[in-house]
């Protein structure tokens, strides 16, 4: 479904990403992890194309994405929820939702999808004609989550959903994680939680200064030591 092949990416002379590969297959849960400053941010959104790509390829169906457009990705089905939320603060909840449908994939279904996230978010509809800038931090992420659902994503690239949230509100964020796997959509997911987010994931990608050091199911990457002594404060 998607394939990142031998990904190059810089910020000027700083090189970002060093030959970054990794496969999602359609109906997975692929979490990606590293620590702060390794790349994940960078790999999602040059895959949305938000940054340009030095060398590599991005292909979706075999179809070529490193050239296109952030609007013609999320055209073609791949919608990235990205970090730090990037809502309109000054626009109500209903408004920010409408602008998720957009699309013309999705625009076609427009208010039935609309309903649909108030539905499935009861805060949303409540409180529809809310400015998004004044919700709390766990409202503001379902928002963005059902703001890219309203495009009618295939794979929904989810960076970070959980910083900065409670406890309580992580474990709601990751239990939506697998709610939207079961509604078909896959999910590429990058997380600060390495052992709840290894434990819904299918296969896991370990992202190091730029490279993948560590690929392999989420299990297997969950054991191996390396992981356990950075990541999951085990000797």
């Amino acid at each position: 479904m998607l394939s990142v092949r031998d990904l190059n990416v810089a910020y000027g002379d700083f090189i970002a990403l060093h030959g970054v590969s990794l496969d999602v297959d359609e109906g997975e849960i692929v979490v990606i992890v590293g620590a702060n400053g390794a790349g994940k941010t960078t790999t999602m959104n040059s895959i949305a194309g938000i940054l340009h790509v030095r060398s590599g390829e991005i292909l979706l169906d075999g179809e070529h994405l490193e050239r296109k457009s952030p609007r013609e990705i999320v055209e073609r089905g791949l919608v990235l929820v990205p970090e730090g939320r990037h809502l309109f603060p000054e626009m109500t909840i209903q408004e920010n939702l409408l602008v998720g449908g957009q699309a013309a994939r999705s625009r076609r279904n427009l208010r039935v999808n609309l309903a649909a996230m108030e539905e499935r978010f009861p805060i949303l509809g409540q409180r529809r004609s809310q400015a998004a800038g004044t919700l709390s931090g766990g409202e503001q992420q379902m928002l963005a989550i059902a703001r890219a659902l309203m495009s009618e994503p295939r794979i929904l690239l989810m960076d970070e959903p959980s910083i900065g949230l409670s406890p309580l509100l992580t474990a709601r964020i990751f239990a939506m994680v697998q709610e939207i796997n079961a509604m078909g959509i896959t999910v590429v997911l990058v997380e600060q939680n390495v052992v709840q987010s290894l434990e819904l994931a299918t296969r896991a990608y370990v992202i190091a200064e730029g490279r993948v050091v560590l690929q392999g199911g989420a299990a297997e990457i969950r054991g191996h030591a390396d992981v356990k002594r950075a990541y999951l404060g085990e000797a």
